[in-house]
């Protein structure tokens, strides 16, 4: 069982039915998150999640009213009876406090949940609704992830302009002659220095070298 699972869903906590908005398709999506609303089961990466009932309910009363507020008020309606007799403010800060740990989220730093000081709580993510179980976003971000590596790839090719094949080129065809020339001038050296007597030889080399450029 992945780490990141969490307590049971309550049984003694049945799930409010969402809005029209969340009942237009099974599952919800945002961020690495997934949610099927049927089997009451929310995913991250493909690694479930078990969320206590009323967390569940939370994520749920969140995603239904995306970018506002949602006082405390109408969380301790949604998930507490009218009769029930608890302190209102330390269980709704503590479950959400448990929603954030399930999302990986911050107080200080929200990603999804952010505080909105003596008024309530905000969806900070635009959900998306769909019936298809993949993330509406996956394609995407594979295409993003494919378009990175071939451009990693191809920063590790050198390149060469037209220009530069020239230039190198050309280097290559100077360092060519200036070979051939030294082995020219090499052989005509030896060949008239076996016949010239040795008195002679500091007098050879411009004659040898006339011969080759002449």
């Amino acid at each position: 069982m992945p780490s990141e699972v969490m307590s049971m869903q309550e049984p003694d906590n049945p799930v409010i039915p969402g809005s029209s908005l969340l009942s237009s398709g099974r599952y919800i999506h945002f961020g690495p998150f997934r949610i099927d609303q049927q089997r009451q089961e929310v995913t991250r990466n493909g690694a479930r999640l078990k969320l206590q009932g009323k967390v569940y309910q939370t994520l749920l009363t969140l995603l239904e009213k995306p970018g506002e507020v949602v006082t405390r008020e109408e969380l301790r309606a949604r998930l507490w009876p009218a009769d029930t007799h608890v302190n209102y403010d330390a269980n709704v800060n503590t479950t959400v406090n448990k929603l954030r740990m399930a999302l990986g989220d911050s107080s200080d730093k929200p990603l999804y949940v952010e505080t909105i000081p003596r008024k309530g709580y905000c969806l900070l993510v635009q959900p998306e609704i769909s019936n298809r179980v993949g993330n509406v976003h996956a394609p995407q971000r594979a295409s993003s992830a494919e378009e990175a590596s071939e451009n990693a790839a191809g920063d590790g090719v050198f390149k060469l302009t037209k220009a530069d094949l020239w230039v190198v080129l050309s280097a290559i065809g100077l360092i060519l002659t200036g070979m051939l020339i030294g082995a020219g001038i090499m052989r005509l050296w030896m060949n008239h220095a076996s016949s010239v007597p040795a008195h002679s030889l500091p007098f050879l080399l411009p004659r040898v070298l006339e011969k080759v450029f002449l």
